[in-house]
């Protein structure tokens, strides 16, 4: 039985599953994201969440500790220049595992691991549902008493003067007519 072993050991004595480790956060900090199997991903994102965290606080020691799990100068210095500075209001879950089906060659279940805060898609997503949506019927222009400018108004306008059809002057009826003579004569 497996009581309290939590420690997934992928099939590898620990000097090789730890550079394996290693190697695919290097390549995760680096990168932003990789595609691997989802039991290497989940035992990935168990290795490289705490060295995120000690990367918020930029000191040699901290410096000192990430380099000793990442044995890579170039994946510490991303780590602490770029991914750092982004991450530091995130309290914690800096990885993002989605599984993206099998691998053609042994059917094994394959996921694409990457760091929450650079998947540009998702950013623009919630941005765009940050908006606040109106839920008005009416726009603007009727609230302050102008008229709403209809389709047709605006064909009229693209429209050449010289050919534009004017509006017709309203006919008077000659009731209308007698009245404005005789007022007119008073």
């Amino acid at each position: 039985m497996r009581h309290n072993k939590k420690v997934n050991h992928l099939s590898r004595k620990s000097g090789h599953r730890h550079a394996l480790l290693s190697n695919m956060a290097s390549s995760l900090i680096q990168h932003k994201r990789i595609v691997t199997t989802e039991a290497k991903a989940k035992a990935l994102r168990v290795y490289v969440e705490p060295l995120i965290t000690k990367s918020k606080f930029d000191t040699t020691h901290s410096r000192r500790v990430v380099f000793s799990y990442l044995k890579d100068k170039h994946a510490v210095t991303e780590l602490f220049r770029t991914v750092a500075p982004r991450v530091a209001d995130r309290p914690g879950g800096y990885t993002r595992i989605l599984k993206i089906g099998f691998r053609q060659g042994d059917a094994a279940d394959m996921a694409l691991i990457e760091l929450v805060d650079f998947n540009e898609a998702a950013l623009a997503a919630d941005k765009k549902s940050a908006k606040k949506s109106t839920r008005r019927s009416r726009s603007k222009k009727e609230k302050t008493g102008q008229a709403p400018v209809t389709q047709a108004a605006t064909v009229e306008s693209v429209v050449e003067p010289e050919t534009a059809v004017q509006p017709e002057t309203p006919v008077q009826t000659e009731a209308e007519s007698d009245t404005e003579k005789q007022a007119s004569i008073e």
